[in-house]
């Protein structure tokens, strides 16, 4: 136990860093994947009567949902440079913008696809007559999906996307492989400078396991003002 302290105080500033870059491409990839999620649901419940946008919407749920993450974060950060997407020389809250960028648009795609059905099951399981109603009113199939079902099954969905969100943070351990320091890079290389494999992987469990507690407390916080403002 003393050695697990001593290597957290020791190391503090790396295991730190390593949290904030997690938290980040965490949020980021989250919140875009959310939103492009949404537009993907939209497109596989054909809203908007366009075949093409409904099967590439198809082919590409199936593939992200079908391959790994990890594969897809490899070619992600292999394949942008040779469609000739480069990136400056620069560094993000001090890790190079081409590996940022690549962690953080694998993450994205990959949420966007699970948001997609996430979404696209909520929507579907709203009444159908709230959608005819509002185009008795007046409203489009667009400003109606907008405005009146979408709204509603996104406030059904929290739970869920608040899982999503968890999963997400855990799984952004994965982008360590290309380089991009975050937590579990952190691990790695306080291992390499100490000497001790164990510890930083304890430390490192112990701040994962923080994170996801703080995100489901957040989440039924939510919940219950959500359910308080509905019985009023």
């Amino acid at each position: 136990m003393d050695v697990i302290l001593n290597t957290a105080i020791k190391y503090g500033d790396i295991f730190i860093m390593g949290t904030k870059i997690t938290i980040f491409t965490s949020l980021l990839a989250t919140f875009v994947g959310l939103l492009l999620g949404i537009l993907l649901a939209l497109f596989k419940m054909n809203i908007f009567k366009i075949p093409p946008l409904y099967w590439l919407t198809v082919v590409y749920v199936e593939v992200i949902r079908g391959t790994p993450l990890l594969v897809q974060i490899a070619l992600a950060f292999f394949g942008l440079p040779l469609l000739g997407i480069q990136f400056p020389s620069v560094e993000f809250m001090g890790v190079e913008f081409d590996r940022m960028f690549a962690g953080i648009f694998a993450l994205t795609i990959n949420m966007s696809a699970y948001a997609c059905e996430i979404i696209r099951s909520g929507v579907q399981s709203i009444d159908s007559g709230q959608m005819e109603a509002a185009k008795s009113l007046g409203f489009s199939t667009w400003h109606a999906m907008l405005k009146i079902v979408l709204p509603q099954a996104l406030k059904n969905l929290l739970p869920v996307l608040g899982n999503e969100f968890i999963v997400m943070v855990k799984a952004s351990s994965q982008v360590s492989v290309i380089g991009l320091a975050d937590l579990m890079f952190s691990a790695t290389t306080v291992q390499g400078i100490s000497f001790q494999p164990f510890p930083p992987l304890v430390i490192v469990a112990v701040i994962y396991l923080i994170m996801t507690l703080i995100i489901s407390a957040l989440v039924r916080l939510m919940e219950m003002n959500l359910n308080k403002s509905n019985s009023k």
